[in-house]
């Protein structure tokens, strides 16, 4: 029932259970210790996982749903054909900072909520009795959505990775849509088996990726510019200032602003730690400090692999070359066939940790999901195996619509890039309500919010507020077509599905939902 968490929620307890950060002498932050159950049944849950995951194992998990490098890969050739050097280099720097928000804003409410469903719990969490169902049933279908056309849209990347490295590798092959298709499929059901070891092996396999992730990047910053003569680099006054106007749009500005379409594609899917707070030690602490660690590693080190691409970049007007992709074009320009290759599969590793840590956040949102009745499936998506204690048919089940979102393709690839396309604008908007609702109904009689470990205390509410106002900009400009005059092909349907989608729910709520799901339930 939506009243069942109630005598869980608000009795002032968790405050002593989770005391806030303070700092002690000199600055510095007082150690704290949690008893994770404890926390969790003050919530209403039990715990059913395993908490394997440690400090660096949280960290490279959140650090790997980003997927740095290979996510500037793939999304690096839109800002620069859209807006040219100058749009890709201060539209990553004003999103890395301003995402900022985003970060403390999430890893604040996931500090408080350290739970599976993680931003879906809070959200029914912070609002009125009455608004409780409605509201975790549409914050947790927009989340549940966006984390899979994520899955897939990422697979479907790492796919068309593969074979670009197969077009500089063999000058007469053509990259052909069955062929990604098949690939694609075999990479998922890989990730499918990955996700199917138990808590201990995914923690293991998990621990290793941040350092490849981060070291990938270093290394390719530095072999861009020992092999690219200095004759033949941009300056300053050219990447920092060039605004090339390619959208046919005639507004430059718009043009420029394109350049955050990378920056904020690869720093989404910020409350992924979140989902795993279960599998966490000192869940309260570690989850939300690894969230806001990644985004500022993500921001700096992203920002600096960027201006050095568009250092090294040579003719602009030849990208993105052969392979369709202008990140791979530059490591070929510049190291050779052999050099980029050998690179380039350090970035197609990276794209697939991010698709193990995706399908692991996903699935587990979708175990919480069910757990609380919110699917007509009797709980069957909510079942832990007994094996592994980790939830195998949810794994599955995020692996199956991965495959039919691609299956689109044989369709149109329009059809499937526009569900790939909602993956960052369902996400942001999930994320924007949990912290309305917090400020919004804070103080009201029926609504509790207990800080966690990681609180803002005064900054706060300005966080938040900036937060909300720079989400609402984002998305529109992610929404925004990128290019005119407008076609069937060139149109940007991110919005129009994800208001459909957010439409369906609430249209599935009334004619249905509502009699079986009544919001968040305790299982104790």
């Amino acid at each position: 029932m939506a009243g069942d968490l109630d005598k869980y929620r608000g009795d002032g307890e968790l405050g002593e259970q989770v005391p806030q950060l303070a700092s002690g002498p000199g600055g510095s932050m007082e150690s704290i210790s949690v008893d994770d159950d404890a926390v969790l049944a003050k919530l209403g849950y039990k715990s059913e996982f395993l908490r394997e995951f440690g400090n660096l194992e949280t960290f490279s998990f959140a650090m790997s749903i980003m997927g740095m490098t290979a996510s500037i890969a793939t999304t690096f050739t839109t800002p620069l054909s859209l807006g040219g050097l100058a749009s890709v280099v201060w539209c990553w720097l004003i999103g890395a900072i301003l995402n900022i928000s985003l970060g403390a804003s999430i890893a604040e409410i996931v500090s408080a909520y350290p739970t599976a469903g993680g931003l879906y719990t809070a959200s029914a969490a912070l609002v009125p009795r009455a608004y409780r169902p409605i509201v975790g049933w549409v914050t947790g279908f927009l989340n549940i959505l966006g984390q899979a056309a994520g899955v897939a849209s990422t697979e479907w990347g790492l796919s068309g990775m593969i074979l670009g490295a197969v077009v500089i590798c063999r000058d007469d092959y053509v990259i052909t849509n069955w062929h990604q298709f098949l690939v694609f499929v075999v990479l998922l059901i890989i990730h499918g088996l990955l996700n199917s070891l138990p808590t201990a092996g995914l923690a293991r396999l998990t621990r290793y990726f941040v350092f490849i992730n981060i070291g990938s990047a270093v290394v390719i910053i530095i072999t861009l510019l020992a092999c690219t003569p200095r004759s033949e680099m941009h300056p300053g006054s050219v990447i920092f200032t060039e605004v090339t106007n390619n959208t046919g749009w005639p507004n430059n500005g718009l043009a420029f602003m394109m350049g955050l379409l990378s920056v904020q594609w690869t720093m989404t899917d910020y409350d992924a730690a979140a989902h795993i707070s279960e599998e966490v030690h000192r869940a309260a602490i570690a989850a939300p400090v690894a969230i806001f660690v990644a985004v500022l590693n993500t921001g700096m080190i992203g920002w600096i692999l960027n201006i050095v691409l568009c250092i090294t970049a040579g003719d602009v007007t030849e990208l993105p070359g052969p392979s369709g992709n202008a990140f791979l074009g530059i490591m070929y320009l510049r190291m050779g066939k052999v050099g980029a290759m050998i690179l380039w599969s350090f970035v197609c590793l990276v794209a697939m940790f991010t698709v193990q840590t995706a399908l692991q956040a996903n699935s587990r949102t979708v175990f919480a999901f069910s757990r609380d009745g919110a699917f007509p499936d009797r709980g069957l998506l909510g079942r832990m195996n007994r094996t592994t204690k980790t939830p195998i048919i949810a794994v599955w089940a995020v692996v199956i619509l991965s495959v039919l979102m691609g299956c689109l393709s044989f369709a149109s690839l329009t059809a499937v890039n526009a569900i790939f396309s909602m993956t960052a604008v369902a996400l942001d908007l999930s994320y924007i309500i949990p912290v309305i609702c917090r400020r919004v109904f804070e103080g009201h009689p029926e609504v509790h919010f207990t800080p966690g470990p990681f609180y803002m205390r005064k900054w706060g509410i300005l966080v938040n507020w900036i937060m909300v106002i720079w989400t609402l900009f984002e998305v529109t400009i992610l929404a925004f077509p990128e290019t005119y005059p407008l076609t069937w092909n060139t149109f940007n349907y991110a919005a129009p599905i994800t208001i459909a989608v957010m439409a369906l729910s609430f249209v599935w709520y009334f004619l249905g939902g509502r009699k079986y799901y009544d919001g968040p339930k305790s299982n104790l």
